[in-house]
């Protein structure tokens, strides 16, 4: 099965792009990737999924990938929730939202507080409200290392990435890894995203909704999927299974081997946690 690259209008006037697969017979999903990422993260899952019978929409999130960067630099995570809404309105029915990271906390704050109904159910890939601020900070910290000058080479950058994950293997193949960089006209590669996104995020704190918005997801009526790493720098197993506990329909996944980026490190993991989640006869 192929993919259809397919782009969606939001509120704001920007244009945001995205791999569309599958037809809806069981539904369809909204999958929003982490912050510095861009929809190629989601290549085999939402292949998998589309091959499952669910209609896939792998979204660049703004000022990532092939979306449109705001002029204004505005990256505030409603921004972000706005979109998914905006996106989610355009399919027939709630779709199920995948969200790891960023595109799980813009999916809590449309679902909790902004547009309650929007999706039919939230996975979110090792993401809480309040996660650990180093943890933040570690991340912030390597997609701002090489924010002005990039690489001179992708070897170069899939050496950063090595250095970043030593628990996963280094790929041979970096045709993967080019689809997260841009090739500037100076002969340098810098990642696909828009300078001005870790700005923001500096400039905000990693924890601008915190306990607020653990309190309203509180008061979600849809079923809540966390999927976190065993590994994981921003989420622990005691606040993971403290704020699964606050939720009406929460069910919570760990899985071993995984960091933060949990798709990437065990995908076959992954994949089973969320086909089984998605499978469960209140979400038929």
């Amino acid at each position: 099965m192929d993919s259809l690259v397919a782009t969606f209008a939001t509120r704001s006037g920007l244009t945001l792009a995205a791999d569309v697969a599958g037809e809806p017979r069981r539904g369809s999903i909204i999958l929003a990737h982490g912050g510095g990422q861009t929809r190629h993260s989601w290549a085999s899952t939402a292949m998998r999924l589309a091959n499952l019978g669910w209609k896939t929409v792998s979204l660049d999130l703004r000022g990532h990938g092939e979306s449109g960067w705001d002029p204004d630099g505005d990256y505030a995570t409603e921004r972000y929730a706005e979109d998914l809404i905006d996106v989610a309105a355009t399919l027939d029915g709630p779709p199920a939202l995948i969200g790891a990271s960023l595109g799980g906390i813009a999916g809590m704050l449309a679902e909790a507080v902004l547009a309650p109904g929007t999706f039919s159910s939230l996975t979110l890939v090792d993401i809480i409200p309040r996660s650990d601020p180093a943890g933040v900070a570690k991340i912030m910290g390597f997609m701002g290392a090489h924010l002005e000058h990039g690489f001179h080479s992708l070897e170069a950058a899939a050496d950063s990435i090595a250095a970043y994950l030593p628990h996963r293997p280094r790929p041979k193949d970096l045709s993967g890894l080019r689809k997260n960089l841009r090739h500037g006209a100076d002969g340098r590669y810098r990642w696909h995203w828009d300078p001005k996104f870790v700005s923001g995020v500096r400039q905000s704190g990693p924890d601008n909704h915190g306990e607020d918005l653990e309190a309203r997801c509180r008061n979600i009526d849809i079923p809540i999927h966390l999927i976190r790493g065993r590994m994981s720098e921003l989420v622990s197993l005691d606040a993971a299974l403290a704020f699964v506990a606050t939720l009406k329909h929460g069910v919570f996944t760990d899985v071993a081997n995984a960091g933060h980026m949990v798709a990437g490190d065990r995908n076959d993991m992954f994949l089973e946690a969320v086909v089984g989640f998605l499978d469960r006869p209140d979400l038929a």
